[in-house]
């Protein structure tokens, strides 16, 4: 009779020890999996908290460098003139149809429209492009890599033509990628504004010609 108790016991034991082994495995293997999952979770809010970092240093960019000062139209509100907001980064209004530029004489080269979206000078006339994710008439269809050779190079899209006056892409072309990176980030946050801007006149003086006369003694 104790022979079958002992007995007993030890299958018991045994029994216990084998469903432990199994418990202890299941909790070390869902332990594991909620590690993995707490780790993707973790990168994805990471990245997510690393992009609005970057758009909100680009937004301060775009604000220092005066971005707005050009490609967002100029209206006149209660104290005076100052960027349409409802329109920001929208570059020159597609309806507002200019007449010819004053002809650019003696050591005033340069005019401007109203709104400072439009500038003419020996050059030609150029107007402020549309910033905004639109991808029709914006910059929706840029990647990165677009955006930032068409600042390095001083070239539309990239590799087109120049960009004219009185874009200052020279100073700008001295950012970081970071700055760069963190400018296209923000710019893609922005709303997209339908609005087709019109393609610039370019004048092609002939080679080594002055830019102007010489003023008269």
């Amino acid at each position: 009779m104790e022979q079958l108790q002992t007995k007993s016991w030890r299958s018991s034991l045994a029994v216990t020890a084998v469903f432990s082994i199994i418990f202890a495995v299941a909790i070390i293997s869902c332990n594991k999996k909620s590690d993995s999952v707490k780790t993707e979770l973790g990168k994805d809010s990471a990245n997510k908290s690393g992009a609005m970092a970057s758009a909100e240093r680009g937004k301060y960019l775009v604000t220092i460098v005066g971005c707005n000062d050009c490609h967002t139209p100029w209206t006149m509100g209660e104290h005076g003139p100052g960027p349409d907001m409802a329109r920001m980064l929208s570059g020159h209004p597609a309806e507002m149809k200019l007449p010819p530029p004053p002809k650019p004489m003696g050591p005033w080269m340069v005019s401007a429209a109203a709104t400072q979206t439009a500038w003419a000078g020996p050059w030609g006339v150029s107007y402020t492009a549309n910033l905004t994710p639109d991808s029709a008439t914006g910059i929706g269809k840029w990647d990165e890599t677009t955006f930032m050779l068409a600042i390095r190079n001083g070239k539309h899209i990239g590799t087109g033509r120049d960009i004219l006056p009185p874009m200052p892409w020279p100073a700008f072309k001295q950012m970081t990628d970071e700055d760069l990176k963190s400018v296209y980030a923000f710019l893609r946050t922005i709303p997209a504004i339908h609005n087709q801007v019109p393609d610039p006149i370019i004048n092609m003086p002939p080679p080594g010609a002055p830019m102007a006369d010489a003023p008269k003694k």
